[in-house]
């Protein structure tokens, strides 16, 4: 169910993508008190609106040492350590402190019961030694076929801005071309791999297999603290990643093979932000491509989302207005109090104010707990920049080439009021092309409602008619 102002992509690109391979350092804590067998591997699998997700824990101990690892098939995050793990007699208990999960279940016969929360949502979880079988296929239709008839190079880059982090990622080169333009693409909120894997899907993968075919050359890359790439999501925001982003064009620079005055930028949904700032301030940037990217400030972004999604979940008017109020009414405390201990105040009591006369459906969600997490989650220095930030800022800044699409069913970033946020900050540039492309939902996917439990369940990556719009865009200036 969704916490009462939940944040953009908490039900999907957080808790969706439980977990690329964010590196989390591993602690561990001794357990003293005798317990059960809690070793081994343990398989289960969250529903999430409809939508399977598979949770893999595999728990080893050492003279009464117990730590933990964690999969996340679905999303091809695999051997993810945790921060603590806690037996005590049958209760095992494991943490993953940074991505705020818990996990807490009982061992009862053959099978652990439990809950697994994350950022105050919870859901059943009921683990067993049993592997669940994925019923989905390994591979997407769209995913391209090894023997590729372009140049895949694996390339690193450092970021001077972020302690020398190594960033690492794939560059694909038209093989009949000579120097071609080449896009950088960003991914959205969340800790991504270079394919902004979700849910079996690899939509970066399909967009630069399908570009450099096309005969543009494209970069994209593990977002840092995952996978290859060094560094940590931990505190940093978008005006961080964007130095990530500037290190990448830098590199580009540096290469003989593409065209450096071709270089350009393609961002989805956080990443068209973090692109609009780059490219605002970089004059080695030529044209951006924005997918589905925010037009207002994150606070709207947020409150709209989060509204969309209640009406497509089925919740009652009185839930949705009442949501909608509150989150606007916190989403304007963080936007107006600077200090952070003042707004954590004004936030708890704003919240238990609330509770008081709240309708039954969100006043059993504010329970002390859920208040808490509410209140640490949206006072992250990630959450409190996002929803402070207006793109407007730097739109208004872009002189170059700019193509800004949105899927008209997109619940996340409501299509007609991030397009036309975007259209009037960028009414003095003299290139802009705004496009709203029917049926297709946040990841541009072809889709019956946009709802978030169709992600995993439709077999189409991204939408050749958005992957054509681009390239026919980019290939006619460049």
């Amino acid at each position: 169910m969704y916490s009462t102002f939940e944040v953009e992509l908490k039900i999907t690109n957080t808790m969706i993508r439980l977990i690329t391979t964010l590196i989390i350092t591993s602690l561990v804590f001794i357990s003293t008190a005798f317990s059960q067998d809690l070793t081994g591997s343990w398989y289960g699998q969250l529903d999430i609106q409809g939508t399977k997700l598979k949770i893999n824990f595999h728990v080893s101990e050492k003279e009464g040492i117990y730590t933990t690892t964690m999969d996340s098939p679905d999303q091809g995050a695999i051997g993810i350590p945790t921060t603590k793990t806690i037996v005590n007699n049958n209760i095992l208990e494991i943490i993953l402190k940074e991505m705020k999960i818990n996990f807490i279940g009982e061992l009862k016969g053959d099978k652990i019961d439990g809950a697994f929360k994350q950022a105050g949502m919870e859901f059943p979880l009921i683990l067993s030694k049993i592997k669940i079988v994925s019923e989905k296929p390994k591979t997407r239709p769209q995913d391209p076929k090894k023997s590729y008839n372009y140049k895949s190079e694996d390339v690193y880059f450092t970021n001077s801005k972020a302690n020398n982090i190594k960033l690492v990622g794939t560059l694909t080169l038209p093989k009949n071309v000579k120097k071609p333009a080449v896009a950088i693409l960003i991914s959205g909120s969340g800790p991504q791999n270079r394919n902004s894997e979700i849910f079996n899907h690899r939509p970066f993968l399909v967009i630069a297999d399908y570009l450099t075919n096309n005969g543009i050359a494209v970069l994209r890359f593990d977002d840092r603290g995952v996978a290859k790439s060094e560094g940590t999501q931990k505190g940093a925001t978008s005006k961080d990643f964007a130095t990530d982003v500037e290190a990448a064009v830098k590199y580009l620079k540096t290469r003989n093979d593409i065209d450096t005055k071709k270089i350009g930028l393609i961002g989805h949904s956080e990443g068209g932000l973090i692109a609009s700032m780059v490219v605002s301030k970089n004059k080695d940037v030529v044209f951006v491509v924005l997918l589905a990217s925010p037009g207002v400030d994150g606070g709207e972004v947020l409150r709209t989302q989060t509204k969309k999604a209640l009406e497509l979940a089925g919740s009652s008017q009185e839930h949705i207005d009442f949501n909608d109020k509150l989150s606007n009414e916190i989403y304007s405390l963080v936007k107006s109090i600077s200090n952070v201990d003042n707004l954590k105040l004004e936030i708890t009591n704003h919240l238990k104010k609330a509770s008081e006369i709240a309708p039954l459906s969100i006043a059993t969600q504010l329970t002390d707990i859920n208040i808490k997490n509410q209140v640490k989650t949206v006072t992250s220095p990630w959450m409190m920049y996002f929803i402070k930030t207006n793109p407007k800022q730097f739109l208004e800044k872009v002189t170059c080439p700019v193509l800004a699409i949105n899927g008209a069913k997109d619940f996340q970033v409501i299509a007609d009021l991030n397009l036309n946020g975007i259209k009037s900050a960028l009414s003095k540039n003299k290139d802009v092309t705004i496009k709203k492309l029917e049926g297709l939902n946040h990841l541009f996917q072809t889709c019956e409602t946009g709802a978030f439990n169709e992600y995993a369940q439709i077999e189409e990556t991204f939408s050749p008619k958005a992957l054509e719009i681009i390239k026919n865009w980019i290939n006619k200036r460049f």
